[in-house]
């Protein structure tokens, strides 16, 4: 019974970790205001001479509970399970980029390419093209910044557990975060616009890049101390599937690996 409970949270856990990395590469073709969801004002926060608002992917939306199932695999069955999923979630990534560029190259149907509307008309073809389409090194970018924060957040966070023991879930949590989140949000904006535009006139300065890369990380900062709730609802969940004395078997053990 022990070794089905096991085997499920880990399964469950990896499922979601994965979807939500899925989805959130999907859904980051957008790029939306934060104010002006929230319907605030723009932040207009100067970096580096650039006058910048929190315009960000909506994959954000996502990417916080990644994070979250980041730690609680980490918590539970160690770094290597982490590393696991990360790879799995990286090589299905890659998977759905080619599946989707198989499905670009299609030709569409003559009644489906053109959608008319009430005062002009839709090519479906192109808008499909066009939010699918994500250019080669953003993809790239994506996924080098995605396997090195992770990399990073389970080492940082096993090395903050052999400090506070099995008590600070919070504090390791959010350190591992911050620290992985802050090499992330520079590295996915440094291969997508300055090495992947390289001496063309697409090509970001280093200053704009670093400029854009704060505010991002301003944005996961916040959010990653506001994920602490969410962070020990989940864990007291797990305790109580798992019973106080697997749970803290589990723990022990993963700290150990």
């Amino acid at each position: 019974m022990k070794e089905s409970k096991r085997t499920i949270l880990f399964l469950v856990l990896g499922s979601f970790f994965i979807a939500n990395a899925l989805i959130a590469e999907f859904i980051g073709v957008k790029i939306f205001s934060l104010e002006a969801t929230f319907g605030f004002n723009q932040a207009n926060i100067n970096v580096f001479k650039y006058n910048l608002s929190f315009n960000l992917t909506a994959g954000v939306i996502l990417w916080p509970i990644v994070f979250v199932m980041t730690d609680i695999i980490n918590e539970y069955f160690g770094h290597k399970a982490v590393k696991l999923y990360s790879y799995i979630a990286a090589s299905l990534i890659t998977y759905s980029f080619l599946a989707v560029y198989l499905a670009m190259n299609t030709v569409g149907s003559d009644f489906w390419n053109i959608k008319k509307l009430e005062n002009n008309s839709l090519d479906m073809n192109l808008a499909y093209n066009n939010i699918f389409g994500q250019g080669l090194w953003i993809i790239i970018g994506s996924l080098v910044a995605f396997l090195v924060g992770q990399v990073l957040d389970v080492k940082v966070f096993q090395a903050v557990r052999k400090i506070t023991g099995e008590k600070k879930l919070w504090l390791r949590a959010t350190i591992s975060t911050l620290v992985s989140q802050l090499i992330d949000s520079f590295v996915v904006l440094f291969i997508a616009f300055y090495i992947g535009k390289l001496n063309t006139p697409d090509q970001w300065p280093l200053s704009q890049v670093l400029a854009i890369s704060f505010v991002n990380y301003l944005y996961k900062f916040i959010i990653a101390w506001l994920m602490i709730p969410l962070l020990y609802f989940i864990h007291k969940l797990i305790d109580k599937y798992l019973g106080k004395e697997l749970a803290k078997t589990m723990t022990t053990e993963a700290a150990l690996s």
